[in-house]
């Protein structure tokens, strides 16, 4: 069902291209793997099993890593009503909503498609967000699973996953089993399975960066058409970017490994070299999208619509 986010071409041309060239990669990097480790079995159950536990459990295990759990609309009716209203007018079915019980001001979407969804807003996010600019976040979430981009950065984050498995799992083998009987030929291909496994996680990290980069800018774009409220979500994006960098670095290390999924990242307040490298486009370039939307929707004339 199409639902009426609208839709953005050059966001599905993007998500094509991201999964078509990380495709050639897996398959080159799988069939790098069982000439290396002479054992395409253990490459292809390894290789089967992540991608599983990655497309049909992801919104299980971002549940769990971030303390979220699914609420009913009597525990959270506010929550649940906004969800609600959005959903009807972006006539889409209604994900699973749940809470996580950080501080730390955020929310995500996950799942591997419409129908199997979760959209996750922390207790810190409730708390410090005014209803308009709730609305906001959640169109903007909500946004995510129609344009079926979680998935897709579901799926596409899988093989990093997978590369950094093999490394591990080479790491150890090498390190538990070879001891005593290492020879060249063993030494070599522990060498060559380490250097292939690292170039196709940085290829993956860089095209999974650019592609998520893209989705949250079609995101806010989605969500400020929909709501026509871009001032909201640009007063939540300041509100929420701002306190995220006031919370300690220790507290948001756990979150990181998430970030591709957040409404913002969880980035400490000295970001540094981690900025060139985030899922986000910065704070910046965000706000000044969504001024010029304002701008075209003539919403600074409009009565009762500022953030």
């Amino acid at each position: 069902m199409q639902s009426r986010f609208r839709s953005d071409r050059r966001l599905t041309v993007r998500m094509g291209l991201t999964l078509f060239l990380l495709g050639l990669l897996y398959v080159a990097f799988v069939a790098a793997l069982i000439v290396l480790l002479k054992s395409w079995v253990l490459v292809v159950v390894i290789a089967a099993g992540v991608l599983i536990a990655q497309y049909w459990f992801s919104d299980r295990i971002a549940l769990f890593a971030m303390h979220g759990r699914v609420v009913e609309p009597e525990e959270f009716p506010q929550l649940h009503a906004v969800v609600d209203r959005l959903c009807a007018m972006a006539d889409m079915p209604k994900p699973t909503v749940a809470v996580s019980s950080m501080d730390m001001p955020n929310a995500f979407a996950t799942g591997r498609n419409p129908d199997n969804a979760v959209v996750c807003v922390t207790t810190g996010l409730l708390r410090r967000l005014e209803p308009a600019e709730l609305e906001g976040v959640l169109a903007h979430e909500l946004s995510h699973v129609a344009h079926k981009d979680v998935a897709v950065i579901t799926v596409a984050s899988f093989l990093g996953v997978l590369a950094g498995l093999v490394v591990r799992f080479a790491f150890y083998s090498e390190l538990l089993g070879g001891r005593g009987r290492k020879d060249q030929n063993t030494l070599a291909v522990f060498a060559v399975v380490m250097g292939v496994s690292a170039a196709v996680y940085a290829i993956s990290f860089l095209l999974i960066r650019a592609l998520s980069r893209y989705r949250e800018l079609a995101a806010d774009r989605a969500a400020a058409l929909l709501t026509g409220r871009p001032s909201a979500l640009a007063s939540a994006l300041t509100k929420v970017t701002g306190d995220i960098a006031r919370i300690p670095s220790e507290d948001l290390r756990t979150a990181q490994a998430f970030n591709a999924f957040y409404f913002t990242p969880a980035l400490g307040s000295d970001p540094g070299v981690a900025r060139l490298f985030s899922t986000h486009p910065s704070l910046e370039q965000r706000l000044a999208q969504l001024g010029r939307i304002s701008a075209e929707l003539g919403e600074a004339a409009a009565p009762g619509k500022a953030g």
